[in-house]
């Protein structure tokens, strides 16, 4: 699914893609090249973000952007961004089957009713999932059949940004001497890398995935190729890492590396950092677990804190369910040489978002 709130010019595939998403602390950043009909993961970076406690300037981001273009050695122009939890809603509604510049009307003057809050001066997108008839009559017989298809309401995942937002990033690309090809929210990255992935675990019983972030983590609910639930927990990696540098009385730094090492002699003082949101998530499945009265047999993991295997020992036992991770590169050739064939093995997890915003464009 593509989803964009702002759509490239051209349908045609392209033989490059960027792909950047721009996360809390550090913005990630894909090459994908078309050789053939393979998709080629060419190269990737991670550069520190210009800002971590507010957005920033459109000349500091612009900068940036540069950057990113360079230290990935793109011949193309084009660039397409994934915005955070914090810039832009995705949730799944049912809608009329009527016209999609309807549907923005639709949800433009009804956006408490569908979305749960007022959305004045936003941007709405949309992916509709196709339409499941029904030939069964209500209350028929076995192997009765009605005489014509009932046509349910549409269901239909929708994306919403404040225009400004919008602007501000398409200014920002701009002013880089690049092209705005794509503007996207950053949890259709998740989606479309994990469909990419494991498209029979997308596509089958209930499952929870779930993105540990900088400043928050999110939880969505996947129940048959839907979005069933999603929600965003305000505890991410910054909070684990700065409440472990507090209780053992160290650095930000030197708790970082103890956070995503295997140090046992802190086990104790990282569990007190991860149960808070161990307790948040658990919170979230039991609430849809209750509501279809279905479990969620696993938990996919990604994010930075992710590569902490105490981490995720953590959250098996408070959420009593399986955490695993997984790869978004698994369906890409690799075209990657030097230092970042060795590291992709262990960043892919962060490369998730950005990978999924390249396969918008593919």
């Amino acid at each position: 699914m593509a989803l964009p709130f702002l759509n490239g010019s051209s349908r045609k595939k392209r033989d490059q893609i960027v792909a950047v998403d721009l996360g809390g602390r550090t913005t990630k950043a894909v090459l994908l090249e078309r050789r053939g009909e393979i998709l080629t993961l060419a190269n990737f970076t991670m550069l520190d973000a210009p800002a971590h406690e507010k957005r920033p300037s459109t000349e500091a981001l612009a900068e940036h952007l540069r950057a990113i273009s360079s230290a990935l050695g793109a011949g193309t122009k084009q660039m397409t961004l994934a915005v955070g939890l914090d810039e832009a809603i995705l949730r799944q509604v049912e809608l009329p089957q009527i016209p999609m510049d309807e549907m923005r009307m639709v949800l433009k003057n009804n956006a408490k009713n569908y979305l749960q809050q007022d959305l004045n001066s936003h941007f709405f997108d949309f992916h509709i999932f196709p339409p499941k008839f029904s030939n069964a009559p209500a209350g028929g017989k076995p192997g009765e059949v009605a005489k014509a298809p009932t046509v349910p309401k549409l269901k239909v995942l929708v994306g919403a940004a404040k225009l400004q937002i919008v602007n501000d990033y398409c200014a920002a690309v701009k002013l880089a001497g690049l092209t705005p090809d794509f503007i996207l929210p950053g949890l259709v990255g998740t989606l479309n890398s994990f469909e990419a992935s494991l498209p029979e675990v997308y596509n089958g019983d209930p499952v929870a995935l779930v993105d540990i972030g900088f400043r928050s983590t999110s939880i969505s609910v996947l129940d048959h190729g839907e979005l069933a639930l999603t929600r965003v927990v305000n505890i991410g990696g910054d909070r684990l890492t700065a409440g472990l540098a507090e209780t053992m009385n160290i650095s930000y730094a030197e708790a970082e590396g103890i956070k995503v090492g295997m140090a046992p002699e802190v086990a104790s003082s990282l569990e007190l950092q991860v149960l808070p949101l161990g307790r948040e998530l658990r919170a979230s499945l039991d609430f849809f677990e209750h509501q279809q009265d279905r479990p969620i047999a696993s938990i996919y993991v990604t994010g930075g804190s992710s590569r902490s295997e105490m981490i995720m020992e953590m959250l098996r036992a408070e959420l009593v369910v399986e955490c695993r991770l997984w790869n978004p590169t698994s369906t890409l050739q690799l075209g990657l040489s030097g230092q970042q064939a060795v590291d992709i093995e262990h960043l892919a997890t962060q490369l998730v978002v950005a990978i999924g915003a390249g396969l918008s464009v593919n």
